[in-house]
């Protein structure tokens, strides 16, 4: 299970980058469940890595999401 929590926060890693493109700020709410299910199960199994990363992609995401408006 550990390794499925860092699969997940690397996914929403790997997502996280066309979704700073401009025009496909909307991947993003896409991208912060993953990173938010990617850093929770980091917690639960004792994954640092993987905690570490999904709070990394999620602050990015999210203040990506708040410059752009929600949308773009």
């Amino acid at each position: 299970m550990r390794a499925l929590s860092l699969a997940i926060s690397v996914v929403a890693l790997l997502l996280l980058f066309p979704a700073l493109l401009p025009l496909l700020g909307w991947l993003n709410w896409l991208v912060l469940p993953l990173a938010l299910l990617g850093a929770g199960l980091g917690v639960v199994f004792g994954e640092d890595r993987a905690f570490k990363l999904g709070l990394l992609v999620l602050v990015v995401s999210a203040l990506r999401l708040f410059l752009g408006g929600g949308l773009l």
